[in-house]
């Protein structure tokens, strides 16, 4: 434990000298600033060191974020409590920077609406973080393949439902203010031993399945890009899988042009 905290008290020292630098050098009013790290450490809670899992200790890390933008005034110095992800960070400087960051090449979502106090923004309702354990002893003493060694948490800010494959789910109860489960100690993925919780079990399997299904999908071109090129086949005189001259012209008059795909 001295060890790790010498290790947070020299962070803290050369934080502090890189933002004097910054502020003698004026770059502070035009410096987009994300402190955040890409996982935290058991430190020997539920008995772990590292990353090994995900609870709390391990996936819940620190996102302050300082945005010299005079839009953002009216946000600093709050508190949000939305589901942030790390893939979020590059569209999020994109975004910052002018630029329009394109979903299809980008995981993620830009935090400026957040930032900048948008009101009604339709943020992400949960949240996914991914292990591999291929490399680690669990794979030996589980009998998994390495192709099966896949762990996916997804959580929606309560409920945190963790998918092993091969294997039944974990299902924890965070809920801080009833003080059900904290700490993440209680296991309720077996719902043949506790039914009420199905009801979680099943929609969070359900977002699971969801976001495995639409994940990585086209990574060159945008949906708008196809929608526009569609039917473009026709000025280039080619004409494939229509019966007649009648199914030529109505795919040509149709808004999608799916008809000459």
């Amino acid at each position: 434990m001295p060890a790790y905290m010498g290790l947070i008290a020299q962070i803290d020292d050369q934080l502090g000298r890189l933002m004097g630098w910054m502020g003698e050098k004026q770059l502070s009013q035009d410096t987009f600033i994300v402190f955040t790290s890409d996982h935290g450490d058991y430190l020997g809670d539920h008995w772990l060191g590292e990353k090994e899992l995900f609870h709390d200790p391990s996936v819940k890390v620190p996102v302050i974020v300082v945005d010299s933008s005079k839009t953002a005034d009216v946000t600093r110095g709050s508190v949000n409590a939305a589901l942030v992800e790390a893939i979020d960070m590059v569209p999020t400087f994109v975004d910052w920077m002018g630029g329009a960051p394109k979903p299809n090449m980008v995981e993620g979502r830009s935090l400026l609406p957040i930032l900048h106090g948008t009101p009604n923004v339709n943020w992400r309702k949960i949240t996914v973080s991914e292990y591999d354990c291929s490399m680690r002893k669990a794979r030996k003493i589980l009998d998994q393949p390495v192709s099966d060694c896949r762990v996916v948490m997804v959580f929606d800010g309560r409920w945190k439902y963790i998918h092993f494959e091969g294997f039944r789910a974990m299902l924890f109860d965070t809920d801080t203010d009833t003080d059900t489960d904290p700490d993440e100690l209680c296991d309720l993925g077996d719902i043949s031993c506790d039914p009420e919780h199905a009801v979680h079990h099943t929609r969070l399997e359900t977002a699971f399945n969801t976001w495995a299904r639409g994940h990585h999908n086209r990574v060159t071109t945008t949906d708008a890009e196809i929608l526009a090129r569609a039917g473009s086949e026709f000025s280039r005189g080619i004409y494939i899988g229509f019966w007649d001259e009648d199914d030529v012209l109505e795919a040509k008059h149709s808004n999608s042009g799916e008809g000459g795909n």
